[in-house]
């Protein structure tokens, strides 16, 4: 087994395509961004003034929780 270099994630991306990679399921399937105003009002991020990390995307973070909890 040879080892990974840095070109070989279109590989490995094609390879998990051809095996039926659950998250391209989910994409095709589920539009999460109907859930973003939802998610924008729910959770009320500050506007950033004060410094600090800004904040994950709540779309992703809302992809992670469904995924979560289906596996």
């Amino acid at each position: 087994m040879k080892q990974a270099g840095f070109f070989d994630v279109e590989e490995r991306l094609a390879r998990l395509s051809g095996l039926g990679d659950q998250l391209e399921a989910f994409s095709r399937t589920v539009d999460f961004e109907v859930f973003r105003p939802d998610l924008g009002q729910a959770l009320a991020y500050s506007d950033g003034s004060k410094g600090g990390r800004p904040p994950f995307d709540p779309v992703l973070m809302f992809k992670i929780l469904v995924i979560q909890t289906l596996n």
